[in-house]
């Protein structure tokens, strides 16, 4: 089994959204296109991969860099001993000539390979990447994986009536669990648009993120103020690189807070829960595989979570896509987050997924099933319908 081609696309994902640090209004992601020389139906088994929101398109670094290294290595240096594409020897030949450390954006554009070349594999065998990975984890894959909702974005014009209107949708649409943003407001207005929230929602149902906005007085006085509330989570009240203030906040909060999205690699995740302060049994880990050098790296990082005592159950990924669905059913993580209204046609699942009481069913599809979910695949058409006669 060899790569043939690497097509690669800059696709737009911009709305008219902000949370507390940044709008979206040019918001890009990086897809690719890795297609093989193995046939199916007739047709090249071809893998797709993408990045999550939150970090814009790594095209630079894709076609300057990883992209020409997997096409000029020697194909038997990408296969396994089975002969099917080895993501693992993927990794480190993208890697190649990498200092360590500065992950930023090279750890988007190695995550977008990465999940294409998981794609790729799975489809390769016949079966959905959750059955693959719980097969070489040695275990039986979940059968269906918890999920939340996020939105309650600071919408322009948006008031306090069309923040309960959203999370009714989302009740609509099966999510008992939903997310809002805080800290673009002063902390008066953002109790009152939780307390409204809660209205929807109910106690213990709702999660609020300040996306690292904080600093440590601020995440205090807003930890002081939402005990209150009894939320599901508080999540990364401060800069995710400055541990004092998770520290401080473990230790002034007796709720459950959550953060880890915006760290890259295992060393990262390492320095988190050596200096951090989290609580294994109470608090949760968002890594986000596809901002994070892929499932490769991923393997590292729950391999560090291991040895500090964490269970794989307090990991809930960001990113709200379907190869995070997979990872966690398929490795026995505790949900997934989903974003059934923004970010498409990348946020979301499957079209014939449904979401019953947060928890939602898993493909059957080969591979990821990306292309079961209609508008990724008039995407897919748009971006690579000429190379790849979809």
């Amino acid at each position: 089994m060899r790569i043939t081609a690497i097509h690669e696309s800059v696709e737009s994902i911009a709305s008219d959204i902000q949370n507390a640090y940044i709008n979206f209004s040019k918001m890009t992601c990086s897809v690719v296109a890795v297609v093989t020389d193995q046939l199916i139906d007739g047709k090249p088994v071809v893998g797709y991969g993408f990045n999550s929101n939150g970090r814009y398109n790594a095209s630079g670094i894709l076609k300057d860099r990883l992209i020409p290294r997997l096409l000029e290595a020697d194909p038997g240096r990408l296969i396994d001993g089975d002969g099917y594409l080895d993501p693992h020897r993927a990794w480190d030949i993208m890697m190649t000539n990498e200092k360590p450390g500065g992950h930023g954006e090279r750890s988007v554009a190695v995550g977008v390979l990465d999940m294409a070349l998981w794609d790729a594999l799975a489809k390769t065998q016949g079966i959905p990447l959750y059955q693959l990975l719980a097969e070489r984890a040695g275990r039986q894959a979940d059968s269906r994986v918890w999920v939340y909702a996020a939105g309650g974005y600071y919408y322009p014009g948006k008031d306090i009536v069309g923040l309960q209107d959203e999370f009714r949708q989302y009740q609509d649409l099966g999510y008992t669990v939903c997310k809002m943003k805080i800290g673009a407001a002063d902390l008066s207005h953002d109790c009152d648009r939780i307390e409204a929230a809660l209205k929807v929602v109910g106690e213990g149902n709702l999660c609020v993120d300040a996306n690292g906005r904080f600093d440590l007085k601020t995440a205090l006085a807003y930890a002081e103020a939402l005990k209150q509330y009894r939320l599901f989570w508080y999540e990364e009240a401060g800069d995710p690189l400055d541990f004092k203030i998770q520290t401080a906040l473990s230790e002034a909060y007796d709720l459950p807070t959550a953060t880890g999205e915006n760290l890259f690699s295992h060393q990262d995740a390492r320095n988190l829960l050596r200096y951090g302060g989290m609580r294994p049994e109470l608090d949760y880990l968002q890594f986000d595989c596809a901002l994070s050098y892929g499932l490769v790296e991923y393997y590292r990082t729950l391999s560090v979570l291991s040895e500090y005592g964490w269970s794989s159950r307090r990991v809930v990924p960001h990113g709200g896509h379907q190869m995070s669905l997979h990872i966690a059913a398929g490795l026995g993580l505790g949900g997934n987050e989903s974003y059934p209204g923004v970010f498409q046609p990348f946020g979301g699942f499957s079209d014939e997924l449904t979401v019953i009481d947060s928890y939602v069913g898993l493909p059957t599809s080969p591979g990821l099933g990306l292309e079961n979910k209609a508008n990724f695949r008039t995407m897919l058409v748009s971006a690579f319908g000429d190379q790849l006669r979809i």
